[in-house]
Order: C-alpha cells, then sequence, then structure tokens
C-alpha cells in the first residue's frame, strides 16, 4: 500500500488535538487593520475549531496528523 501524500496547504493551516479536534487560525487578521478595533484584532488572536462538517475533510488532508 503506497503512502497518502499530505495536503501541503493544508498541514501549514490546520494541527489536529488530543481529542480529535481541528485547530485554526482566525480569518480577518493579515491586512487592511487600521479600521478594525483593538479589541475585535485581540479576539482574532484567539484559536478556533473548525465545523464538525469540515473536520472530516481536513483530517483526510492529514492523514498522519
Amino acid at each position: 500500500m503506497p503512502k497518502i501524500k499530505t495536503h501541503s496547504a493544508s498541514k501549514k493551516r490546520f494541527s489536529l488535538t488530543k481529542s480529535g479536534l481541528v485547530k485554526r487560525a482566525k480569518m480577518g487578521k493579515r491586512h487592511i487593520l487600521t479600521k478594525k478595533t483593538t479589541k475585535r484584532k485581540r479576539n482574532l488572536r484567539k484559536n478556533a475549531y473548525a465545523d464538525k462538517s469540515c473536520a472530516a475533510t481536513i483530517k483526510k488532508m492529514l492523514p498522519y496528523a
């Protein structure tokens, strides 16, 4: 059985927790930050978890995570 290739973009963006959740960063923290409030930017720093419907697809793209 050949090895399964890991999706390169996914391995940079997602990581799996011990409980099997898919950890991700929040969107909207890259640019155009001047108009966003400090509170909003601070809340964007926090980690988020992928939705159940997307998590299954992401796990397939990260076979050895």
